[in-house]
Formats: structure tokens, C-alpha cells, sequence
């Protein structure tokens, strides 16, 4: 089962076992309880966990950090996840931070800030050492998948391995393709993403994104005719991918076919537009 033990998220944050333990009672995370029945944790509870941890560090009451950590919870918008903000901690203060926006469930100013890439640098090593072991049916193709798009902000080559572990319990993942050939991609291996582009494709669900992604490699290796099909299959996939539409109106020019070009370009205008 896919998730984080107690023992490996109060080794990461600094936390005992016992106050990982008494956090999830107390509802600030979702954990799950895994095959015997001991507890579970998913990267966003990591999150929220790394707040606690920091807020607790800054010798604030933990009956207080409780009482703020709930009242954040409560004060996100519907849907929102506790992944996307940054808790902070002033003296006795909680303040939180989302995006350009700041308030404090109390009151206060921002001082300390939780970096998610630098939680996922420390979720690495696990990483590491689960790769080395490789126990028979410890960890299926989707929680190595699962494993890879939490580190990828913060131990890139960590999370193209987890990625590549998945493809080889299940070779055709079509996540696992994709986001390790946007990996590849983005270290500069245009020719490599390729394979995994065209591997991805064969899924409904990420044929659009495969396609665009796609036609950015083989521009990048000078392919443009085979470019141009690529983005041409994103927008029949997703007719409302406004970038498809706008490399394409760039290439349709390059290529001379004005009108078309100007089809596209208006596409993406109003897509853009809304």
C-alpha cells in the first residue's frame, strides 16, 4: 500500500513517533491505515505535518498549534489542499500564506517558511533505499508513480527512478511515461522524452498532453514536419489546448501556409481570451 510510515515521517520532520501519531488523531491529516492496520501518510499530510513540526519547534503551545491548524483547515476554500499554502510561525503567531495572499488564523506576520521542494529532498533517501531492495511486492507500478510526482520539485533524479521503477512493473503506464519523459526533456534529452511521449499516447486520458509535449521534443530536435503532426493530434484530442494551437500557428507560418497559420492563431487568441 502506497503511503508513508509514522516511524519515516518523524524521522523526516523531527517529530517523535508519538506526536506524528497524536497530530493524525487529532484530524489534521487524512491517513489511512495500511495492511496491519498501522497508520499511512501522502505527501500533502507530509505538508501539513512539516507546519506542525515548525510551528512546534518555534516553542509555540502545541494545544495552540492544534487549535490554528484546524482553524486553517476550516478557513480554505472548498477543494483547496493544504499543499498549496505555506505555514509560518512569529513568536506565538501562526500565519499562513497562499500564494500573494497572507492571513493569520490568529494574527501575525510572516517569519518561517516551509519549502515543499525541501521536503521532498528528505522524502528522497526513501526513494533510494526502497530502489536498492526492490522486495517483491512491496510497492505496485502506481505507488511508485505516486512516489515520483512527489519529488519532482525537489529530487528530480530520485523521481525519474521511481518513475522508471513503475514502468517496469507495469511498462505501460501512461503517467509514468509521461512525466519522466517531461524529466528527461527538461535535462536536456529531447530524443529520449520522445520514446515516452509516444508511449503515453496510447492513453485517452493523457493523448492531449502527450501530443503537445511531443511536438516541443521533435521541435527541439529540428523535426518540424513530424512537429507539426504532433500538435495537430494535441488539438484533435483537446481542441481547446491553447498552446497546441499557438505552436502550430507558429509553425504553419515558418512553413508558409499562412492561412492556416491565421486559423490557428485566432483559435489560440480566443482561447486565451476566455
Amino acid at each position: 500500500m502506497w503511503g508513508y510510515r509514522a516511524q519515516d515521517v518523524a524521522r523526516m520532520l523531527g517529530l517523535s513517533v508519538d506526536e506524528v501519531r497524536r497530530f493524525a488523531r487529532a484530524g489534521f491529516v487524512d491517513a489511512r491505515r495500511g495492511p496491519r492496520n498501522e497508520l499511512r501518510f501522502s505527501f500533502q499530510d507530509l505538508v501539513l505535518l512539516r507546519a506542525a513540526a515548525g510551528l512546534v519547534h518555534a516553542q509555540l503551545p502545541a494545544a495552540r498549534v492544534r487549535r490554528a491548524l484546524r482553524q486553517l483547515r476550516e478557513q480554505l476554500p472548498a477543494g483547496r489542499s493544504l499543499a498549496s499554502v505555506h505555514v509560518a510561525a512569529e513568536g506565538e503567531e501562526v500565519v499562513v500564506q497562499d500564494g500573494g495572499a497572507r492571513w493569520a488564523p490568529e494574527s501575525g506576520q510572516v517569519l518561517l517558511d516551509f519549502d515543499v521542494s525541501d521536503l521532498a529532498r528528505r522524502v528522497a533517501p526513501l526513494v533510494r533505499a526502497a530502489a536498492r531492495k526492490r522486495a517483491p511486492g512491496k510497492l505496485d507500478a502506481e505507488s511508485w508513480y505516486q512516489w515520483g510526482c512527489d519529488l519532482e520539485d525537489g529530487a528530480p533524479a530520485e523521481a525519474r527512478e521511481a518513475y522508471r521503477e513503475a514502468l517496469d512493473l507495469e511498462p505501460d503506464h501512461p503517467g509514468a511515461h509521461l512525466n519522466l519523459g517531461r524529466l528527461l526533456h527538461e535535462g536536456g534529452d529531447p530524443r529520449a522524452a520522445e520514446y515516452h511521449y509516444r508511449r503515453a499516447l496510447a492513453d485517452p486520458a493523457h493523448r492531449a498532453t502527450a501530443a503537445f509535449n511531443l511536438g516541443v521534443a521533435l521541435e527541439d530536435q529540428g523535426l518540424l514536419d513530424e512537429a507539426l503532426l504532433a500538435y495537430a493530434r494535441a488539438v484533435e484530442a483537446d481542441a481547446g489546448l491553447a498552446d497546441a494551437h499557438h505552436n502550430l500557428a507558429r509553425l504553419l507560418e515558418r512553413l508558409g501556409r499562412k492561412a492556416d497559420a491565421l486559423r490557428h492563431l485566432a483559435a489560440y487568441r480566443r482561447l486565451v481570451r476566455g
